[in-house]
């Protein structure tokens, strides 16, 4: 049986992101299969959250928003199909 754990491979090392003795003991050979993902380092995303907030800052202050109603444009761009029996 396979199973998954998520670590970072620093040169020759894997820094584990979770909880792994039950697999592992002392100093026991493990075979692996380890696969890169194409994911940004963390160091990349970090700071998109503050960059995120100064654009929509600034949106809010240019006021491209104004005259949006939420719940009636919710509506209009939300097309549900009706339930069948619960036709009104």
């Amino acid at each position: 049986m396979l199973h998954s754990f998520r670590a970072v491979l620093k040169g020759n090392w894997l820094e584990w992101q979770e909880e792994v003795n039950q697999w592992l003991h002392g100093n026991s050979s493990v075979q692996v299969l380890v696969t890169i993902l194409d994911e940004e380092p963390l160091a990349k995303t970090q700071g998109r959250g503050q960059q995120m907030a100064a654009v929509l800052e600034k949106l809010a202050q240019a006021g491209a928003f104004e005259g949006i109603e939420p719940l009636m444009w919710q509506r209009e761009v939300r097309h549900d199909r009706g339930l069948p029996g619960r036709e009104e």
